[in-house]
C-alpha cells in the first residue's frame, strides 16, 4: 500500500489550523503542524515532510524566513498562504523559494488541486537517454532540442533557455526576477520587459492561440506558471 504523503501546514491562527488538518486528513493525507517557522522546522528535522503549507506572517519567525530555510536544506515543495494585497512579501516567498501561493480566503478544492500540482512536480526523466517528458513537451537539452505536441519547435538560444528553464520547473510559480536571473543573470533582474518580449514569442511558437495562451499563463503582478498539458 503506498503511504500517505505527509504535509506540514503552518500557521498561527488555530482555527485555521483546524480547519486544513481536519480537511486535508479527510483527504488521505498525513498531516501535522505548527504555529510558526521555528516549531514548523522542528517538525520538518523530525518527521521529514512531503510538502509543506505556510502562512507569511507569524510571530517568532515568518514564512518568508521559513521558505529560506528550508530552502537550504530541502528541494520540497511549498504552497505559501497570502491575505490579499501582499503581492511583494509574496513575491519575496516566490524568488525565496516557494513553488505557489494561495491567497487567503480560500477554497478548500482550490488548496487541495494546488497541493496535488505540487506533489506531482517531480520531473520525468529518462535517466538513460537525458529526455525529460513532461505533457505535451519533450526537452533533451543535450541535443538542445524541444519537441511539443510530437513536433520539434525552433528558438532561438535564449527563447530555449527560458522554455527549457520553465518545463523543468512546470507547475511553479516563476517570478520575473527568478525568470531573469536564471536566463539572463542577475544584471537584467529588474527588467521585467525584457521577459514580457520573449514570453510572447514563446507564445506564438507553442500555443495553439498565443491570444489565449493554456502553457505559458501570467499570474498578475507576479510571474509565470507553465503547464505542459494542453
Amino acid at each position: 500500500m503506498n503511504k500517505s504523503p505527509k504535509i506540514l501546514v503552518v500557521d498561527d491562527e488555530p482555527q485555521l489550523l483546524r480547519v486544513l488538518r481536519r480537511s486535508l486528513t479527510a483527504h488521505r493525507f498525513d498531516v501535522r503542524s505548527a504555529s510558526e517557522g521555528e516549531a514548523a522546522l522542528e517538525v520538518f528535522n523530525d518527521w521529514s515532510p512531503d510538502l509543506v503549507i505556510t502562512d507569511l506572517s507569524m510571530p517568532v519567525m515568518d514564512g518568508l524566513t521559513l521558505c529560506r530555510e528550508l530552502r537550504r536544506v530541502s528541494k520540497l515543495p511549498i504552497i505559501v498562504l497570502s491575505v490579499k494585497g501582499e503581492e511583494r512579501t509574496k513575491v519575496e516567498a516566490l524568488d525565496a523559494g516557494a513553488d505557489d501561493y494561495v491567497t487567503k480566503p480560500f477554497g478548500i478544492d482550490e488548496l487541495l488541486a494546488r497541493v496535488r500540482a505540487a506533489l506531482r512536480r517531480a520531473p520525468a526523466e529518462d535517466s538513460a537517454h537525458g529526455i525529460l517528458t513532461a505533457g505535451d513537451f519533450e526537452l533533451d537539452k543535450a541535443a538542445y532540442r524541444i519537441s511539443v505536441r510530437g513536433k520539434e519547435v525552433h528558438l532561438t538560444p535564449k527563447e530555449f533557455e527560458l522554455l527549457s528553464f520553465l518545463i523543468e520547473n512546470r507547475g511553479r510559480v516563476l517570478t520575473h526576477r527568478t525568470l531573469l536571473a536564471a536566463v539572463w543573470g542577475g544584471d537584467f533582474v529588474l527588467q521585467p520587459e525584457y521577459l514580457r518580449v520573449f514570453i510572447g514569442n514563446l507564445r506564438k511558437k507553442i500555443e495553439l492561440d498565443p491570444s489565449n495562451p493554456k502553457h505559458i499563463t501570467t499570474e498578475p503582478w507576479v510571474g509565470y506558471r507553465f503547464d505542459p498539458s494542453s
